[in-house]
């Protein structure tokens, strides 16, 4: 007989680690699939964390390596692997990797979410050094300095509106001459005297060596081309949950974020989801944690009651 979990963890990022140290706190046996070479998801691609309780600075790969550590010291078992889906038998799960058949009597979904990139020269090599997609995470480095934010929708007006709190100038370029954002949010920045908006226009190149130092910038109706002077770059055109994997299995809003409330619970009984891949209003490390532990205390109950 093939070996069984009490859970299956997919994913190793904030919530798939907080999920492991939950579970092996409760002696429940588990076991977190990988995909990436290193434990820690979006984290490892943050400069510096601020906002996170108990840490009052940390660089995002050096945290991402204490959860993982935290986890491996209560007792998880990881397993790097690609996940292809996940199928039921009777009243529990085998999740089928690149590898193997992992059978499971529950799942915790943890796969996170990746940012839309523009697809520009410096972008990734920039990424973490002046270029960030979240305003709300790194703000705060750039008190007093300018920055840009690319984007004309909800979370790209908000992002700017929060920026100019702080920053001294704020560029905020959009491809289009009119926002995708809600009215009374775009009233909002309009008034706003150290935002500047660059309408019809994209970012070709972002610059910078150690550091952002400028992007280039054309105008798509008239071909102008120029350079601005900036500190960061904030880019906002979109999020997109990993999910291609559990298609069709699990219930999903119209974006693609698994339904779930915060207990975890999916369409499905007996597989969770935590972190950014859940529908939920805020997406941060704090709130993946959370997740984590939430969706194994589901699990746990679920496991209580099917051994009644």
């Amino acid at each position: 007989m093939n070996e069984i979990y009490d859970i299956v963890i997919i994913g190793s990022g904030p919530a798939g680690l907080s999920a492991a140290v939950y579970a092996s706190r409760a002696k429940l046996k588990n076991l977190v699939l990988e995909k990436a070479v290193m434990s820690g998801g979006q984290v490892l691609n943050t400069y510096e964390v601020e906002n996170y309780l108990g840490m009052k600075s940390i660089n995002g790969f050096d945290m991402g390596m204490k959860f993982k550590e935290h986890a491996e010291e209560m007792g998880a078992k990881f397993l790097a692997d690609d996940v292809k889906r996940i199928e039921q038998i009777r009243d529990h799960y085998c999740v089928v990797t690149q590898k193997e058949q992992i059978e499971t009597r529950t799942v915790i979904i943890a796969t996170g979410a990746k940012h839309r990139k523009l697809g520009v020269l410096g972008e990734e090599r920039l990424s973490g050094k002046g270029v960030s997609y979240c305003a709300t995470c790194d703000g705060a480095f750039f008190r007093n300095k300018v920055t840009a934010v690319v984007g004309g929708g909800d979370v790209a007006v908000e992002d700017a509106i929060f920026l100019s709190r702080m920053c001294k100038k704020v560029y905020v370029i959009h491809r289009r001459d009119s926002f995708r954002a809600a009215k009374l949010l775009t009233d909002r920045l309009m008034e706003l005297e150290n935002v500047e908006i660059i309408w019809d226009t994209i970012v070709e190149e972002i610059k910078g060596e150690e550091m952002t130092s400028s992007i280039i910038i054309k105008n798509k109706k008239t071909g102008q081309v120029e350079e601005k002077e900036v500190d960061g770059v904030f880019i906002a055109v979109g999020i997109e949950p990993n999910v291609a994997e559990f298609k069709d299995f699990v219930e999903q809003d119209e974006s693609g974020y698994i339904k779930a409330d915060e207990t975890g619970r999916t369409s499905r009984k007996g597989i969770f989801v935590a972190g950014d891949v859940r529908t939920k209003m805020l997406r941060q490390i704090v709130t993946a944690v959370s997740d984590g532990a939430n969706a194994v205390t589901s699990a746990e109950k679920y496991l209580l009651e099917m051994g009644e």
